[in-house]
């Protein structure tokens, strides 16, 4: 049987481009040879691609795979970008199709689209480039209590993310935010535990699969799951979580909900603050959830069973067989 020749895409015009090499080689990696011809498919940080290290145009690359593993995280490869590329010319691809990834990484827009749905979020005030900050900072005052959360509409990784307790603190978080984005949410602290929970498609005879729930525990000189906290080591992933049964299965369920109210394909991971009384709170869907050695999706999936080589192999099924 001739081998599937698969095109892992990685690196892009993104500020999470680093993390995306890291999630890129892990899938190259891990990729079982017997069954898949892989290709290193590059994407310079000025956008240029290159096939296992050739410059190529993207119509030169779709013509020697049959599918593409979109291993991109960020602007570019998260956002509908790379999606409205590959659909243009006809190639199957993994994660969510053009709509589901545009809206799931606008913190904003999947934010109302969460409140629709019945899901709670945090409390939040947004602002764009241009608007007065004091007068922006002091309507968030007004709405919520500090600390607050400022972060990029439009970035992952916690990129650009900060805490601040006062509103001098405050304006000056949202100006540096706002130099990695138009577009910056100023949310609510949601003060208590944090976790992760992984949703896998058709997988165990169930269309939606939510893997346990991951527990989050940062190093003590952090508030919350940073970018460096994220890939330095430093914080406890515990799996499974050490929540009750029932509030393990609320996760799950709304892991699944988020997933389907934003349209997402394939593979998603939902990221909640739990408060002290039980109250759970989503923060975001990622699309496309880091695969490399310190991700959490490995970790969630091996926990039941299903090691890393054998993710990817269902995670390719599924792009296959629902093609965009």
């Amino acid at each position: 049987m001739a081998k599937i020749k698969v095109g892992i895409l990685r690196g892009g015009p993104s500020s999470e481009y680093d993390i995306s090499l890291k999630t890129g080689g892990a899938v190259l990696k891990h990729l079982d040879q017997k069954k898949y011809g892989a290709s290193d498919v590059l994407i310079s940080k000025d956008g240029v691609w290159h096939l296992d290290g050739v410059k190529a145009e993207p119509h030169k690359v779709f013509r020697s795979i049959d599918v593409a593993f979109n291993a991109m995280h960020g602007e570019y490869g998260e956002d509908g970008t790379v999606q409205k590329i590959l659909e243009a010319h006809n190639v199957p691809y993994t994660g969510s199709g053009v709509f589901a990834s545009a809206t799931a990484l606008h913190k904003r827009l999947a934010r109302a689209i969460f409140e629709i749905s019945g899901i709670l979020t945090p409390s939040a005030v947004s602002v764009r480039a241009g608007d007065n900050l004091p007068e922006k900072s002091a309507e968030a005052v007004r709405k919520m209590f500090f600390p607050m959360v400022i972060k990029p509409a439009s970035r992952g990784s916690s990129i650009g993310v900060s805490i601040s307790k006062d509103i001098y603190s405050l304006i000056i978080a949202a100006e540096q935010a706002l130099k990695y984005d138009d577009e910056i949410l100023i949310e609510k602290f949601i003060s208590g535990r944090e976790a992760t929970c992984a949703v896998l498609e058709d997988f165990r005879e169930q269309k939606h699969y939510a893997f346990p729930v991951v527990e989050i525990i940062p190093p003590a000189r952090k508030k919350l799951f940073d970018y460096e906290s994220k890939y330095d080591g430093s914080t406890q992933e515990i799996c499974p979580g050490r929540f009750s049964p029932e509030l393990s299965e609320r996760m799950k369920k709304i892991a699944v909900a988020a997933h389907q109210s934003l349209g997402c394909r394939h593979y998603s991971r939902a990221d909640f603050r739990i408060d002290e009384g039980g109250k759970i709170f989503l923060i975001e869907v990622n699309t496309l959830p880091g695969l490399a050695d310190v991700c959490l999706f490995p970790k969630a999936a091996s926990a039941v069973g299903l090691e890393f080589p054998m993710l990817l192999e269902h995670i390719i099924t599924l792009a296959i067989k629902n093609p965009a």
